[in-house]
């Protein structure tokens, strides 16, 4: 009885265990998930509030609005087109790890971009444009180059494979086309087995000539004499008056 009860213990709990587990992974991947959405939700309100800076605001303010919204807009593709290739191609992880090296360069732009956006000195802000435009132009045709060169590996895989798979189309449709209708010789029928040597197989002799005194037997065996009964009446002899 206590081994039973030990055993039903034992079972409980692990149950309990195994639910924490469970209800832990599902807040965890929900916790997840809230913050992706929170963080696109995010992302695209800055983007479309830059995006509307660029348009109401005249000078310096407008064009660190438009150098802000290029950057990111570049960097963002960039990782995209990253992330969804290293999946299926294992030497992107050194690109993905030069781009790592080069988004924190990103970073530190966008923080500066950013704090500028806020500066009351228009001079100050002429001043600097320069600069900052050099870097943005640097930083993004750096990631633009990562991912072009990407893509285009992408696509050069894509395409030789497309040759190859054309090639073996190409071959297997030819070698259903052919078919030959020439048949060779046609084989003998085998000899017929001597008889002193063959155990199963006998030949039929040929029909042996009737001797000509034996008259010819009738296809039909004549009637014979048929038997009388005594109910059959004698016939009666005519009168000879």
């Amino acid at each position: 009885m206590e081994a039973v009860i030990t055993v039903v213990a034992l079972l409980f709990l692990l149950f309990v265990v195994l639910g924490a587990y469970a209800t832990v992974k599902v807040i965890g991947a929900a916790k997840r998930g809230v913050d992706r959405t929170i963080s696109q939700a995010r992302r695209t309100v800055e983007d479309t509030t830059l995006r509307a800076k660029t348009f109401a605001q005249l000078g310096p303010a407008g064009e660190i609005a438009q150098l802000r919204l290029t950057l990111r807009t570049s960097m963002r593709a960039t990782q995209d087109a990253l992330h969804s290739g290293v999946a299926e191609d294992e030497s992107l992880k050194e690109s993905l790890g030069l781009f790592e090296r080069l988004s924190v360069h990103g970073r530190e732009l966008d923080d500066e971009l950013r704090r500028l956006e806020s500066e009351p000195d228009k001079r100050t802000l002429s001043t600097r444009l320069p600069e900052l435009r050099e870097r943005t132009e640097r930083i993004t045709q750096s990631a633009d180059s990562l991912r072009w060169a990407a893509r285009d590996r992408a696509r050069r895989f894509a395409a030789d494979d497309l040759d190859s798979l054309s090639e073996q189309i190409d071959v297997e449709a030819g070698a259903l086309r052919h078919w030959t209708t020439a048949s060779g010789p046609t084989a003998p029928w085998p000899e017929a087995p001597d008889t002193a040597t063959s155990s199963g197989q006998t030949w039929p002799e040929p029909p042996q000539s009737r001797p000509a005194d034996e008259p010819p037997r009738s296809a039909i065996t004549p009637p014979g004499q048929r038997p009388t009964y005594p109910w059959q009446k004698k016939p009666r002899p005519e009168s000879t008056t």
